[in-house]
């Protein structure tokens, strides 16, 4: 039996192909389901099937699907992009120097926390966005699934819901959200359960501009 993955009306994602004239309108895509080789979409508004390596409306092209991930590479004018569900994102931004700027756009859920997901180390995590911690922070049990040799790190003792605990201080190689991608962030271990989902903080929310218009979170590359 196929899986299929289903989101509601605000989890969606926009592609905006660098390779596109500046006078042509962007690509906008919502993803509305994934399957194991084909999504159903609106592609600037318009319901479309897109199958795997078929070509769509706009020049949009289904290129692989993982329901494991709940994601999908989907191809614009001959540039790719991996979208997990759940973002929005536009490359149609111009930078002082002429290029375009890369970003994702978040919407809160109904807790109104923001939830990313993305890789540390090439390993898929899911975070939780915090711009009250000042670094990246998760717990061991992270750590180890990660990989990270973390009792090597500087070490502290943080404050946790359970009390004091043992920290460490760590080096990540990568930190990737959707298009956004920063290297040797700096990042805290912290030894028990806590926190229980690993905090997206200001050693890397830092380095990127951030917009917040209710419900909705602009992470922009500067």
């Amino acid at each position: 039996m196929r899986k299929i993955f289903l989101i509601s009306a605000v989890m969606m994602f926009v592609i905006t192909a660098e390779s596109m004239a500046a006078s042509s309108s962007p690509v906008k895509i919502k993803l509305l389901a994934i399957f194991e080789d084909k999504v159903i979409a609106t592609i600037n508004g318009q319901r479309a099937v897109l199958v795997k390596d078929t070509a769509g409306p706009s020049g949009v092209t289904l290129r692989s699907c993982d329901t494991l991930a709940e994601s999908a590479e989907i191809e614009v004018n001959g540039e790719v992009e991996e979208i997990p569900l759940g973002y929005v994102m536009s490359g149609g931004s111009t930078s002082a120097a002429g290029g375009p700027k890369q970003r994702i756009t978040l919407y809160s859920g109904a807790n109104g926390f923001f939830h990313a997901d993305g890789y540390i180390n090439n390993t898929p995590v899911r975070f939780l966005v915090d711009t009250g911690a000042n670094t990246v922070a998760m717990n061991a049990q992270t750590a180890k699934r990660i990989g990270l040799d973390y009792r090597r790190g500087q070490q502290g003792v943080a404050v946790t819901a359970s009390g004091y605990a043992p920290t460490y201080l760590v080096d990540l190689e990568e930190i990737e959200v959707g298009n956004l991608k920063l290297r040797h962030v700096e990042a805290s271990v912290i030894e028990g359960r806590q926190p229980e989902i690993p905090l997206l903080g200001m050693s890397f929310l830092g380095s990127f501009d951030m917009k917040r218009e209710g419900d909705q979170m602009e992470i922009i590359q500067r």
